[in-house]
């Protein structure tokens, strides 16, 4: 090893703060304390407060961004590239994995470390692997048509932590509409029979909305759905980076850029406020339906954060196939894909099938 090599790793620890005090291992972060445990003695310390301490990631202007560049973590990393599904890992310098987090290959090598972009806030684990584990259970054994006998042999295997990299949006909205707004009236035929009839009318008015934290997952290599389904985060509940919350936890590389990002938010809000000008025509004008809205919008004041949020990855096998969860390590919130049982499928079909006949006959009797 030549010296400017051991420059680096004396600096690393001198920097990191989390070398054990009485053993010398190098120290993670505990979701359950909020500090710094030894994996190796079991030594318990408070991350060190300061005056950055009860701040949160700042917002920055989105306009004013032309390059995100601000690559200082704090300590040094590296960056582990997967060759089997091309998974990007940022570890501490010191730190050595032998597999990938992510699909579990170990046909791992280092890559270029270059413009790692350090976030600007971190939401730290809240949730212990073995509490992760504790939540999984809970949750297959709701899933209805998943087997029973995958749900009694469904086991976790070992849990990866892994921070994913968000993009989040705030930005004040202006929004001017025009749509069609329908009520519906009963008619009575001469022969006794009854229909509804739709009286159509024209509206238009102005809608202003304030976005708070929009989030735009910052990687494609992940099953998007299934990341959804870990929503939401509170992301509120931030801390300013501290290469303290990350000890011992895998991040990953952002692939997806800032203006790309802001494109998926805008087309999120701008259906989320045609969700919500919908329900506002429905409450104002007493209408039944609403059709032919127009929406354009002006978006003010944007600004952005780049946050780390954190995500238990695991997997249990059935049958020879295996199937990936994740839960968020904030909230406990369970995600994932179970094997699916055809007879129970088929039961559930012929029950809601004999309901709606049973419906159908008493309204033919009556």
């Amino acid at each position: 090893m030549s010296e400017f090599d051991d420059r680096n790793i004396t600096k690393t620890l001198e920097e990191t703060d989390k070398k054990c005090p009485d053993c010398a291992g190098i120290m993670e972060f505990d979701p359950k304390t909020g500090g710094l445990f030894c994996p190796y003695c079991g030594h318990i310390e408070a991350i060190p407060l300061d005056f950055d301490e009860a701040k949160k990631a700042e917002e920055l202007s989105f306009l004013s961004a032309e390059n995100v560049e601000n690559c200082n973590w704090g300590v040094d990393k590296k960056t582990v590239l997967c060759k089997a599904c091309g998974g990007e890992s940022i570890y501490d310098a010191l730190q050595t994995s032998a597999t990938c987090p992510f699909c579990g290959s170990n046909q791992v090598m280092e890559a270029n470390t270059q413009n790692t972009i350090a976030p600007g806030g971190v939401v730290p684990f809240q949730i212990s692997d073995k509490e992760a584990s504790e939540y999984f259970k809970k949750w297959i054994k709701k899933k209805w048509f998943c087997p029973k006998m995958a749900k009694e042999s469904a086991k976790a295997k070992a849990f990866n932590g892994v921070y994913l990299p968000y993009w989040t949006f705030d930005t004040s909205t202006d929004s001017e509409y025009q749509a069609k707004f329908g009520r519906d009236r009963t008619v009575h035929d001469r022969d006794g029979k009854t229909r509804i009839e739709t009286d159509w009318f024209r509206t238009s008015g102005a809608y202003h909305q304030f976005i708070n934290d929009e989030l735009v997952l910052a990687t494609t290599r992940h099953d998007n759905n299934m990341l959804k389904g870990l929503e939401p985060f509170l992301t509120e509940n931030n801390k300013v980076y501290k290469p303290e919350y990350i000890a011992g936890f895998v991040s990953e590389r952002y692939s997806v850029g800032l203006k790309l990002a802001w494109d998926h938010a805008k087309e999120s809000i701008e259906n989320t406020l045609k969700y919500e000008i919908t329900g506002k025509i429905k409450t104002e004008k007493n209408a039944d339906h609403v059709s032919n809205l127009l929406v354009e919008t002006a978006f003010l004041d944007i600004t952005y954060k780049y946050l780390m949020l954190p995500v238990w990855f695991s997997n249990f096998k059935y049958k020879d196939k295996v199937y990936q969860f994740m839960v968020n390590g904030q909230t406990g919130k369970v995600a994932g894909k179970t094997p699916i049982s055809v007879w129970k499928v088929l039961l559930t079909i012929f029950i809601v099938l004999l309901v709606l006949g049973a419906i159908w006959l008493l309204g033919e009797i009556s």
